[in-house]
């Protein structure tokens, strides 16, 4: 057994990890102790990691080899690493020769390292002359980037983790951090249970997981925030909360700011946002002072702060009108206080810092500034870089739809799933003379649209760094070797890079001398050479021997923790900047045709397009279908329950989906979860055209400064899917084939209305973890008739039910039914392997729940092929999961807590010291803490 140190590629928070191997094999995955972003904490997602890694995963979901379309449609076809760059060579020399070097365009990725963006950026920039590369960051980072370059003069957080110990006030703004970072939010929680006194206000329109834990909701109408933050300083200034001193010696601008919030009376912004306006005050109060009671004895606030305030068309002033508030009350540069943006994505900040978007320039240049271009062409050896910015992602794909960009190298991003508006974007994969698709997971809906598939390596076997949100950088290190013909992104990249200059200069010594990922590093870090990001300190060995935060410049003991203690900026006159910040409303607004504000979130268990976590059926636990929510007065005013399939409908697209209820959303209100691609949910519509996930409906629209697309809320309408056939099938398959089968099933989607494919797992512990080396696939459709005959057989045949002894039987041709039903006897004893429901489903969900949980089923006899949806009396009911390390689910946790008395904390305890859940991950302890609220709050009335 070995084990490696390296880093979790999910979320921004950059957990350590120590990866345990045997031979060429990760067996397993545990938190690092000795990481400062996580000292051995890991999330659901997290401690799944080496279930990913697995052989079975490996030989199914991911690509393994350079594959070839000779056209699209086709099937592709392996080829080799000579002949796919050479061709690949040849297509983008000659598109630059003829069309010029703006008719190509390449689409990065905030999961790759810094030394894969530096190669890519220079590769574009350097050699192409192209600024259009842009990343998949700008749908989630681009707002903030924007916002702390106006404000504070550089994209650099000015706070750090530990800040979260030493705040009085914590404000939540857009980020149910709960879920989408967990480990940050349980240093969140210890912190507060350290320090009682500490508020925590949360602004968010859902109420999350995370406002929970909150003493104020300020549950604000979508897409209302510049107004909630200028109206929280109006009052400030009213009251005398402001920091005058601070204002006058380390800021400018602030008198255009004071008259824009004139207007921000507490009776407008209450009426507009939908809050209180005593809740105003009180925000106000808490944000400005923390846990003091004058502005003599001010206390620290922090705030954090995600896609609520970046994916919108004002992302840039929503992020400066909050920036604005700290600036104006001092809570800046000190410990516990400052704007704290948390990233999405892994490498969002190292790909900020080579300067991987189309307007920027290795190192926190701006594109804009000559000065800056001469010192990057000087550092690069080329004459010149590109002085207009490139297209940025939402601009990329609409040229290449206009035909304007004819070649596109998409990299580690998965763009027909994630990118709004999927209607134009799946018509830019079409229309593109050329798509390169360079991947880890063959698994993804871009890979559908590439003529050259390129395989990447991945977790476990990557080697480079990242930065994390607080500006820490860590080492990537490879655990295994890399499978099939796997190769670095960033040596596929030197190696086109070198074949493409061969072509355009030849003769010219190479821009791409590298061999090792630290010999780019090496240049990266030059290139940091006197700039607020400076990292001439460092090296390899220093970041083998422990994680670092920059600025950490040549002679420097230690990284900085926390930036403009001094109260200098990074501006021309050193002060920060007041914003003038308008509030606009959202882009779309309700109106009578689209009555519903849509808006997209993360689940806890599942991470982006899921071409990773999707592949365990135990992330599906917690969240296991595809669903759209909303709450329960509008479903009882459109006469819908819970279960209906919808429609729902935007300006751009339609999808449909299961409904379900949810009181944590305001009337008014729709909610669907970002994950949720036609990977694993679509159909068909009506003039044949694929569905494409829940982004068909979202919107291109996006911010004029940051470019970034107003992903977090459409204007939809939803109506009621009158689809009157349904068919349920679901089955368990050895582990080695059922990804495999999923991926068929999957191309069976297009032939209903509607249809969902999704894996689950056994009910386990994660110890016990597919201990048997079976995965569930389950696959649902519906219809206005039934499916032909051959398109049954099919389903069958994938879901393993043959024709003999152990197949329970009933149809009805004339009406469209039948029931399959394979078991497997062991003695006396009865159990369900896989079912096919066609035509009447209402016994599905019972059904289901037998083979799901593995129970015995001899006890009911012919009442599995019986017709209706009413259970067998003795059949108990379906648990819904809550801890996805120990399968604990709902009921038993109710139960426990039934028999329990004491404080809140008391029966916590008690939960977890029986059952276990919440002592692993901690993801589930929000959930949990509600439920020990809920069942106290109902014994309270019966002990009265």
């Amino acid at each position: 057994m070995r084990l490696t140190r390296s880093t979790c590629p999910y979320c921004g928070v950059g957990c350590g990890v120590i990866i345990t191997t045997e031979g060429d094999r990760i067996t397993g995955v545990r938190g690092d102790p000795d990481h400062p972003a996580n000292f051995g904490r890991l999330c659901t997602k997290g401690s799944t990691l080496h279930l990913t890694a697995a052989q079975a995963v490996t030989m199914q979901a991911r690509l393994l080899h350079p594959m070839r379309r000779a056209a699209r449609g086709e099937a592709p076809v392996r080829i080799g690493w000579d002949a796919a760059l050479a061709e690949a060579a040849d297509r983008f020399a000659g598109i630059v020769q003829t069309h010029g070097p703006d008719a190509v365009g390449f689409y990065v990725s905030g999961q790759l390292l810094t030394e894969d963006y530096y190669v890519f950026n220079k590769l574009a920039k350097g050699l192409i002359g192209t600024n259009n590369i842009d990343t998949n960051s700008r749908l989630c980072m681009s707002s903030a980037v924007a916002g702390y370059k106006q404000t504070l003069g550089a994209d650099a957080p000015p706070a750090c983790y530990d800040d979260v110990n030493h705040a009085d006030c914590l404000f939540f703004a857009g980020s149910n951090a709960a879920w989408a970072h967990p480990v940050l939010f349980r240093r969140i929680e210890e912190a507060r249970a350290a320090r009682p006194q500490m508020k925590v206000i949360v602004v968010d329109p859902r109420r999350t997981d995370t406002a929970e834990i909150a003493d104020l909701h300020l549950a604000i109408q979508p897409g209302t925030d510049v107004l909630l933050f200028n109206g929280l300083l109006h009052i400030m200034l009213w009251e005398g909360w402001t920091d005058p001193a601070y204002i006058t010696a380390h800021t400018s601008g602030f008198e255009a700011l004071k008259a824009r919030v004139r207007d921000c009376t507490p009776e407008h912004v209450a009426q507009v946002c939908g809050v209180r306006r005593e809740d105003l005050f009180t925000a106000a109060r808490w944000f400005a002072l923390g846990n003091g009671v004058d502005a003599a004895q001010r206390g620290p606030t922090l705030s954090l702060y995600c896609q609520g305030l970046n994916q919108s068309t004002s992302g840039t002033a929503k992020n400066a009108a909050l920036v604005n508030l700290h600036l104006a009350t001092g809570q800046i540069g000190r410990a516990g206080a400052g704007p704290f943006s948390l990233t999405g994505q892994p490498n969002a900040m190292g790909g900020r810092e080579v300067g991987g978007l189309a307007n920027l320039l290795s190192a926190h240049r701006d594109l804009a500034n000559p000065a800056h271009r001469a010192e990057v062409a000087a550092l690069w050896g080329v004459p010149s870089v590109p002085d207009q910015p490139g297209k940025t992602a939402m601009e990329m794909f609409q040229a290449a739809a206009d035909g304007e960009i004819r070649a596109l190298w998409i990299v580690c991003t998965n763009p027909a799933q994630s990118l709004p508006d999927q209607a134009m974007v799946r018509r830019a994969l079409q229309r593109a003379e050329f798509v390169v698709v360079q991947e880890a997971f063959g698994t993804t809906a871009t890979c559908a649209f590439a003529d050259l598939l390129l395989p990447a390596t991945t977790w476990g076997e990557k080697d480079g760094t990242v930065t994390n949100s607080e500006r820490r950088i860590s080492r990537v290190r490879p655990a295994v070797p890399a499978p099939g013909s796997t190769r670095h992104d960033w040596a596929i990249g030197v190696d086109f890079a070198r074949r493409l200059e061969a072509r355009l200069a030849p003769g010219r010594p190479t821009l791409f001398p590298y061999d090792t990922p630290e010999s780019v590093w090496v240049e990266h870090r030059e290139s940091t050479r006197g700039r607020d990001l400076d990292i001439t300190g460092l090296s390899y060995p220093l970041l083998d021997a422990a994680p670092r935060q920059w600025p950490f410049p040549t002679g420097a003991a230690e990284g900085r923790a926390r930036l403009y203690e001094d109260g200098v900026f990074p501006t021309a006159d050193g002060r920060a900047r007041f914003v003038d910040t308008a509030f606009k409303p959202v882009a779309e607004p309700r109106d009578a045709r689209y009555p519903f504000a849509l808006t997209t979130g993360r689940l806890r268990d599942q991470w982006h397009g899921m071409s990773r976590t999707g592949t365990l059926g135990r992330l599906f636990g917690h969240v296991p279908e595809p669903g759209v929510q909303m709450h329960p007065q509008d479903m009882a005013r459109r006469l819908l329950k819970e279960g209906d399939l919808v429609h729902v409908t935007s300006r751009r697209g339609s999808i449909v989906l299961p409904l379900q209820a949810a009181d944590d959303l305001a009337p008014g209100q729709a909610f669907i979860a970002m994950h949720w691609g036609s990977e694993f949910v679509g159909g068909v519509s009506s003039t044949g055209e694929p569905l494409a996930g829940v982004n068909a409906l979202t919107q291109p629209a996006f911010c004029p400064s940051s470019k970034q697309p107003e992903l977090k809320h459409a204007a939809v309408k939803v109506l009621k899917a009158e689809l009157p056939w349904a068919l349920l099938g679901a089955a368990w398959l050895p582990a080695d084939q059922a990804l495999a089968v999923r991926e068929e099933l999957k191309a069976l989607m297009t032939l209903f209305p509607y249809a969902a494919c999704v894996p689950f797992a056994r009910a386990a512990a994660l110890t016990d973890a597919d201990a048997d080396g079976r995965t569930g696939v389950l696959f649902r459709a519906a219809a206005y008739e039934a499916a032909p005959a051959a398109v049954l057989q099919r389903l069958q045949t994938l879901l393993g039910i043959g024709n003999g002894a152990d197949l329970l039987r009933y149809a009805d041709a004339r009406r469209g039914q039948s029931r399959l039903i394979r078991v497997q006897r062991t003695g006396a004893e009865v159990r369900l392997q896989a079912l096919l429901l066609a035509g009447d489903t209402r016994a599905g969900g019972w059904i289901l729940d037998l083979l799901q949980r593995e129970a015995p089923a001899q006890a009911y006899g012919r009442q599995l092929l019986a017709p209706g949806a009413t259970p067998p009396a003795a059949l108990p009911a379906r648990e819904r999961q809550v801890c996805t390390c120990f399968n604990v689910g709902a009921p038993a946790i109710q139960a426990h807590l039934a028999q329990c008395g004491g404080t809140s904390d008391e029966r916590l305890a008690s939960l977890q010291g029986a059952l276990r859940c919440g002592t692993n991950c901690g993801s589930c302890l929000p959930e949990l803490r509600r439920l020990v609220r809920e069942t106290q709050a109902q014994a309270q009335p019966q002990a009265a």
